[in-house]
């Protein structure tokens, strides 16, 4: 259904003329805002969510065509999240306030899974723990970087820090530098992650090998590596799990 009420009207009566679709435009019971009033986040669509961030279409437009086009032209939340904002101001009715708008919701929705008291932190129990987390941001980069995730005794998460930004490879890669921030906080393990833009979270050689690297400098340092992960965008693989580099 159309998200123009068909019964406004331009605001100089003129039928030709180009107008600002509102959400008050919208039949009331189709209201994004009042839907979520009535119904709660739980029970929205995306396109209703994004639309109460959009406020309005441009001239002519309306706010659920609007939400439609960006969830269309960048394949869902995930590649919204990826655009930067030259790329979101492309789209026909979307300003310099709008992108900014849209990239400051979704980075907020990233960052608050690791902002909770350390009570309430996530405990990681299994390696798909971690990559779910890891996903959230890692499978929407696009070039490679290289993560460690710090964690308590309890596999609590202390935090997340990114120490390489391009290709893990051990000829360049300095193990000292993967524990400095692990060692400095005091981090009982940690799950080592990289992404692989690619899409295809196959691990090669050379992951194994940085691998058993860091595992065997843990066991120095008395921190134990619990995992390496290689994301991609909605996958991962998990060395542990395929006994890659955790040999004993």
């Amino acid at each position: 259904m159309s998200d123009i009420n068909p019964n406004s009207k331009p605001p100089n009566g003129n039928p030709r003329s180009e107008y600002r679709v509102l959400i008050s435009d919208i039949p009331e019971g189709e209201r994004p805002r009042e839907r979520f009033r009535d119904i709660g986040a739980a029970g929205m669509s995306q396109r209703e969510l994004l639309a109460i961030l959009l406020r309005h279409g441009p001239p002519g437009v309306g706010v659920l065509a609007l939400a439609d086009n960006l969830l269309q032209q960048f394949n869902g939340l995930s590649g919204l999240a990826r655009a930067d904002l030259n790329d979101l101001q492309r789209v026909h009715g979307v300003g310099p306030v709008k992108a900014i708008e849209i990239k400051a919701a979704l980075e907020l929705g990233k960052r608050i899974v690791l902002s909770a008291p350390d009570q309430q932190r996530p405990q990681i129990k299994t390696p798909a723990d971690a990559a779910q987390l890891l996903m959230l941001e890692m499978g929407l980069l696009e070039q490679e970087e290289v993560r460690t995730m710090l964690l308590d005794t309890r596999n609590r998460i202390l935090g997340v820090h990114t120490v390489y930004k391009g290709s893990l490879n051990a000829a360049s890669m300095r193990i000292g530098e993967m524990f400095k921030e692990p060692i400095r906080s005091n981090s009982a393990a940690m799950i080592v992650a990289h992404n692989h833009p690619s899409g295809d979270p196959a691990p090669s050689a050379e992951d194994v090998r940085v691998t058993k690297s860091l595992v065997q400098a843990g066991k120095l340092l008395d921190i134990d590596v619990l995992d390496h992960i290689v994301v991609a965008q909605n996958r991962y693989v998990s060395l542990k799990e395929r006994g890659l580099g955790f040999d004993e």
